[in-house]
């Protein structure tokens, strides 16, 4: 096929820029990414081939190479693994084929910060290359099949592809340098500091990594027998040997799997860079499990809670799964069957003798062992986030910033699975009334005066409004401390929940809502006489109201100094339930709407005095739809008519 020059993909290019202007900080870098590809091809042609046999021969044995060439100012890193063919080197390197590009390039252009984070999260690690390089080429061949390609491009907008000769499979990656990187500190052509980066970034990969060194060394010559007499006389000094200079490859990484090491012998740092180099990620994790297990089902599993999520984490392109291993031999990329749904978040490895080097997806979802290890492997992840909370508060905060939709989503998707919703609800965390701080739910309980005998909670979007609302007066004043439920999906759980440590949940935005103490229950006693008494004017608000979904208006004990609140029976679909179902068109899931007033807000004697008037004056109606209004307002609903209610408001100012 003829050569071909091609425009990079318009994300690709601008990702481009971005890489070599502002992204990376860390020059060297590029090495570690290079490396990873090679191995992540050899794993690759490893797992073909137990499905495939006789893709590669007998002799076969996985490489990964590292040259340098002085006089054309080139690194190369070659490997011997799957290859590419034309169709995937322009897919693959042409384009960055990962939904939500754009809105990665929209964070990554606010800040350095936020690029370094986000780089390693989108796969996009071998254009790094372009930060040292003037130019890179990539000439690479599938394994299976005769024909090579060659890639090239300067970085600029543009690459060629072109058909070429290549002896055996897999993919050589050489780098141009850039001036600016053949000399000093950043001297990339020196192999001995190319050696030191393979061992800082790229030592636990479990394919060899080669390199040539010129060394020196005594030159071989033959040996006489005057030369044998000479030697054994002790008076004669002893001449220096003649050096000669020779090339000596050998293999610069230990290739030692981490994880079958002590973990006393491993250093936070080892840990760490395991984890970048095997997982992609720029920065270091925010926690590490390392579990050895033995017995009926022996297994190694290492697991990492990353420092930031991704932000496709819950789309359905993310990719979740454990790396599995049979006997330090990876055998799957994407195990999706160990952990559950809910521990996407979390990535890691599970080495075991006791699974076959052959298995498949099918055998694996029937395998006893595969669930033996999951079901372990799970409740020590949930020990480990347990042990996080009570030892390292400020940690787990940090986790539940980035992770706390998996945990809820865990308990939302688990309501009957008894175990995990006992084990998961203590790891929920909260802001309340009572302290700018999170709280767990035991620690809420522990803080519950003696008469108070329900949790209390109320949604919002916000800390700072939630504490406006008029419900939260009559509890701010009695010192009782409620949750403030910012996700919509809260709300949910906890309905789900029912109740913690014996104490049920109690939203102060529903009808039911009142306090157990005395006073509050004498308040509650007088206004039920109240509501008899108003009977009529109540019942002439409701139908007053231009809105056929208030089932109910009655008066509250529950304001202070606020003239109405809108609250749901609790028998339906809270208000902000109903609010997350029109979101999602859910038909059907509405609130069952209740106005409460407040009687000793003046505005009840307006009332009042408009009713006496008769139930159809206009100013009686106006004041009623206004009083509604005003209460949707409270909970983020729009009015149905906003051009009226605008209209009439600026009537009422007029009459002043």
């Amino acid at each position: 096929m003829a050569a071909e020059k091609l425009q990079f993909q318009a994300e690709t290019k601008r990702l481009l820029d971005l890489v070599v202007n502002s992204i990376y900080t860390n020059k060297e870098i590029f090495l570690r990414e290079l490396i990873s590809n090679a191995s992540d091809a050899l794993d690759k042609l490893r797992i073909e081939n137990l499905t495939n046999q006789g893709l590669v021969g007998e002799d076969y044995e996985p490489e990964i190479f590292v040259k340098t060439d002085q006089d054309n100012k080139t690194v190369t890193v070659s490997d011997n693994g799957i290859g590419m063919t034309r169709e995937e080197v322009i897919e693959n390197l042409g384009t960055i084929a990962k939904s939500g590009t754009k809105d990665f390039l929209e964070k990554i252009s606010g800040s350095e910060d936020t690029a370094q984070e986000l780089i390693g999260q989108f796969g996009v690690g071998f254009y790094s290359s372009f930060i040292v390089a003037e130019k890179v080429e990539v000439v690479t061949r599938k394994v299976g099949t005769d024909q090579a390609v060659m890639w090239s491009s300067d970085g600029l907008g543009e690459y060629t592809v072109d058909d070429c000769e290549k002896d055996s499979c897999g993919t050589t990656v050489t780098l141009y340098l850039k001036p600016a990187f053949c000399e000093g500190e950043t001297d990339f052509l020196d192999t001995y500091a190319l050696e030191r980066l393979v061992k800082k970034y790229s030592d636990f990969v479990r394919y060899p990594v080669k390199m040539t060194f010129s060394v020196q060394r005594p030159k071989a010559v033959e040996e006489t027998e005057k030369d044998k007499e000479v030697a054994e006389d002790e008076n004669v000094e002893t001449k220096e040997p003649e050096m000669e200079t020779v090339l000596e490859t050998r293999i610069v990484n230990s290739q030692k799997p981490l994880w079958t090491r002590n973990k006393d012998e491993i250093t936070k740092e080892e840990y760490n860079n395991f984890y970048k180099q095997q997982f992609r990620d720029w920065q270091d994790p925010l926690d590490v499990l390392h579990v050895k297990a033995e017995g009926t089902t022996e297994y190694t599993a290492l697991m990492f809670i990353p420092k930031k999520a991704p932000s496709n984490l819950f789309m359905p392109e993310y990719e979740t799964g454990i790396q599995l291993f049979a006997r330090h031999v990876m055998v799957m990329d994407k195990c999706k069957d160990f952990l559950p749904d809910w521990l996407r978040c979390v990535k890691g490895l599970v080495d075991s003798p006791d699974l076959p080097l052959n298995i498949s997806r099918e055998v694996l979802q029937e395998n006893a062992d595969v669930k033996t290890i999951g079901r372990s492997l799970a409740k020590n992840i949930y020990k480990q986030l347990g042990k996080m909370l009570k030892d390292d508060r400020e940690k787990y905060e940090e986790f539940w910033g980035e992770f706390n939709q998996t945990i809820k989503f865990g308990l939302y998707n688990n309501p009957f699975d008894t175990k995990l919703v006992e084990t998961l609800k203590d790891l929920l965390l909260f802001y309340t009334s009572k302290e700018d701080k999170l709280s767990t739910l035991a620690e809420y309980v522990e803080r519950m005066p003696d008469f108070q005998e329900k949790i209390y909670y109320i949604t919002g979007k916000d800390v700072e409004d939630i504490k406006k609302l008029p419900q939260m007066e009559l509890l701010t004043e009695r010192n009782i401390e409620v949750l403030f439920l910012l996700d919509p999906v809260d709300e949910f759980i906890l309905e789900q929940m029912k109740q913690y440590a014996g104490s049920n949940f109690q939203s102060i935005k529903r009808n039911n809502f009142s306090l157990e103490d005395e006073e509050s229950q004498k308040a509650q006693t007088e206004i039920e006489a109240l509501n008899k008494d108003n009977e009529e004017l109540l019942q002439d608000v409701k139908e007053a109201i231009d809105d056929q979904t208030v089932s109910e208006v009655k008066l509250t004990s529950t304001l202070k100094s606020g003239a109405v609140c809108l609250v749901s029976d609790s028998n339906s679909p809270s208000l902000a339930m109903e609010q997350v179902f029109t979101i999602f068109k859910t038909p059907g899931m509405k609130a069952v709407r209740i106005l409460e007033i407040n009687p000793k807000h003046p505005i009840f004697e307006t009332l009042k005095k408009l009713h006496v008037n008769g139930k159809d004056s206009q100013d009686f109606k106006d004041i009623s739809n206004m009083l509604y209004n005003l209460a949707l307002f409270l909970e983020g609903y729009k009015p149905s008519n906003p051009t009226a209610f605008v209209n009439k408001i600026t009537d009422l100012l007029t009459k002043q």
